[in-house]
């Protein structure tokens, strides 16, 4: 509180607001993405914190969770709210703005940094035909590590695949993702089932379990741990009550197969 007060009868010497402005900005937004693509809160906090004070701005806020940024410049009366609406793993992106935060620290112009910013904004994510082609190579591979049959390994591309498709498919046009995976695990495991019983796979628990790994949450649960061991709890539980409802959703989709099929 005294700090305060000093800071009220000191000589104005303040930044050119446009110039904190684009500060401002360049902060929000390296945020904003890094929340958007997976990355931990204090990670984000701390990128934004950093920005902003080597840019020259004291008296800086921040307040991350889950869903909602809040940043604070508060010698210029500047505060703003951003809702995150959108959450991916997209962990290049988050690779990118860490690359941008420290170059900024190590002397990059804020004009720089804005066009900077601007091309990580604008990257596009994988196109859909990659995405489906390597998830059904990872479920290939986890079979493989399970010690699932050579012949199995054709089952298990196609699921898998088809699993990452019907995900990806879907939550690029809704944002309800528990119904989404529930879809995508009870495919994986009617092909499974299918197949095996067309004489074409051998192992359905195999296939079913290495097809649904690319579904499986292990972003989000490592994200939650390492946020409740710096402490923050409310965004480590939020990311710990999503992982498990992911969990929830792969084990309900392959139980009604089960249930079906008898």
């Amino acid at each position: 509180m005294l700090d305060q007060l000093e800071q009220l009868d000191r000589p104005d010497d303040s930044l050119d607001l446009k110039y904190v402005r684009k500060v401002f900005f360049v902060a929000l937004n390296c945020g904003k993405t890094l929340m958007e693509n997976g990355a931990e809160t204090y990670r984000v906090e701390d990128t934004m914190y950093r920005i902003a004070t080597y840019y020259g701005i004291e008296n800086v806020q921040v307040f991350v969770t889950t869903t909602v940024i809040i940043l604070s410049m508060n010698d210029y009366s500047l505060s703003q709210q951003v809702r995150i609406t959108e959450r991916n793993n997209n962990l290049e992106k988050v690779v990118n703005i860490n690359d941008l935060s420290r170059r900024i620290v190590s002397g990059l112009n804020i004009e720089d940094a804005l066009i900077e910013l601007k091309k990580i904004s604008d990257s596009r994510i994988f196109p859909m035909w990659l995405m489906v082609m390597f998830g059904g190579i990872a479920g290939s591979m986890f079979l493989m590590m399970f010690g699932g049959p050579i012949q199995d390994l054709a089952v298990t591309f196609i699921a898998a695949a088809t699993g990452v498709f019907i995900t990806e498919g879907i939550q690029r046009y809704t944002s309800i993702k528990f119904f989404t995976e529930v879809l995508a695990a009870l495919m994986i495991a009617l092909i499974a089932n299918i197949y095996v019983g067309l004489g074409i796979g051998s192992n359905v628990d195999l296939i079913i379990i290495a097809s649904v790994m690319p579904l499986v949450p292990g972003v989000p649960i490592t994200n939650a741990l390492r946020e409740i061991i710096r402490g923050h709890f409310l965004a480590g539980t939020m990311k710990g009550v999503e992982a498990g409802l992911t969990a929830v959703a792969i084990g309900a989709g392959v139980g009604i197969v089960f249930v079906l099929v008898g």
